[in-house]
């Protein structure tokens, strides 16, 4: 049995390492729709509910728009 056998390959985490802010924007979108969910038991969502939402949509097309210029500029040098 090799060591480290059930550990992901050195390739694997570092992608993962270099998405990591576009998942966590993610989250943050995840994390407001279920405050959106919540907040329906309890008369509704608010308006500083719902510009939590509008702003954590915003970052994953910003994060997300930052990893493809990134992307490409890599591409470039290569």
């Amino acid at each position: 049995m090799r060591p480290h056998q059930n550990e992901p390959p050195h390739e694997a985490l570092t992608a993962i390492e270099a998405e990591w802010p576009l998942i966590e924007a993610e989250l943050s979108v995840l994390d407001a729709e279920i405050s959106l969910i919540n907040a329906a038991d309890h008369g509704g969502p608010s308006p500083l509910d719902w510009r939590r939402l509008r702003r954590a949509e915003a970052r994953v097309t910003r994060v997300a728009a930052e990893l493809v210029a990134r992307s490409a500029a890599w591409k470039a040098v290569a």
